[in-house]
C-alpha cells in the first residue's frame, strides 16, 4: 500500500512538512512571535490582558495621551459597565485579543502610562516634603505658627494651637531611645494632615525657610 504523501509546502526551495518544528517556527515568525515557546506566548498573552485590566482604572489624561483605537476604547467602556463575573471575564479576554493586535510602541506607551499613574508625581512628592517640614517646624518652634498663619489665612488658629501643644506633650512623654524610632501620637499626625490639606488647597503656600 502506497504511503500517504506528507502534506506541506515549499519555502525558498525547501519543503516544510505541516506540523513540523520548522513549520511552527515559520508560523511564529509570521505572527511576530519568533522564538517564543507556548509558555512564553501564554505569559505574553496574560501580560497583555493584565494591561487591559489596568487600563480600566487609568486616569483620563493618561488615557487620552495613548490615542487608542475606538474599538479598544469601546471594549474598555463596555467592561466597566459589566457587573456579571462571567460576562466581565469574557469581555477581558476580548480586550486581551485586541491588545495583541497593538504595535509594540503602543504597548510600551501603555506600560509607561500605568507606571506613571502608579508612582506619585514629582509635585506630589515635593508637597509631602513641604508638609513634613512645616509640621516639624510648627511643633518645634513657637514662631513658626505666626509664619504659617501669615500664609494660611483660613487656618483654625485655636484648633491648630491645641494640636501643637498636644503633639509636644506626646513627644515629651515618649522621648527618643537609642535604636528606636520616635513614637508619635494622634495630634502629630493631625498637624501634618491640616498642613497637607492647606498646601493642596493653595499652591502658593511656600515651604518653610530654615
Amino acid at each position: 500500500m502506497a504511503r500517504k504523501p506528507t502534506r506541506g509546502y515549499f519555502v525558498r526551495g525547501q519543503f516544510v512538512a505541516e506540523g513540523s518544528e520548522l513549520d511552527q517556527e515559520l508560523k511564529r515568525e509570521a505572527k511576530g512571535t519568533d522564538g517564543l515557546s507556548k509558555t512564553d506566548l501564554k505569559k505574553h498573552s496574560d501580560h497583555l490582558q493584565s494591561l487591559g485590566e489596568q487600563l480600566l482604572t487609568l486616569r483620563t489624561d493618561l488615557m487620552e495621551r495613548l490615542a487608542l483605537d475606538d474599538g479598544l476604547i469601546d471594549a474598555l467602556d463596555d467592561a466597566r459597565r459589566i457587573t456579571n463575573f462571567e460576562g466581565r471575564r469574557r469581555q477581558m479576554q476580548y480586550i486581551g485579543k485586541r491588545m495583541r493586535k497593538l504595535p509594540e510602541d503602543t504597548i510600551a506607551a501603555i506600560e509607561a502610562a500605568i507606571e506613571e499613574q502608579r508612582k506619585p508625581s514629582a509635585e506630589a512628592t515635593l508637597q509631602l516634603h513641604r508638609a513634613e517640614e512645616w509640621r516639624d517646624r510648627l511643633i518645634a518652634d513657637d514662631g513658626a505658627l505666626t509664619d504659617w498663619l501669615a500664609l494660611d489665612t483660613e487656618a483654625d488658629v485655636q484648633h491648630l494651637r491645641t494640636l501643637i501643644r498636644q503633639a509636644r506633650k506626646d513627644a515629651s512623654a515618649n522621648p527618643d531611645r537609642p535604636g528606636e524610632a520616635q513614637r508619635h501620637g494622634k495630634a502629630y499626625r493631625e498637624v501634618f494632615q491640616l498642613v497637607k490639606a492647606a498646601l493642596s488647597r493653595d499652591e502658593d503656600l511656600s515651604p518653610p525657610t530654615p
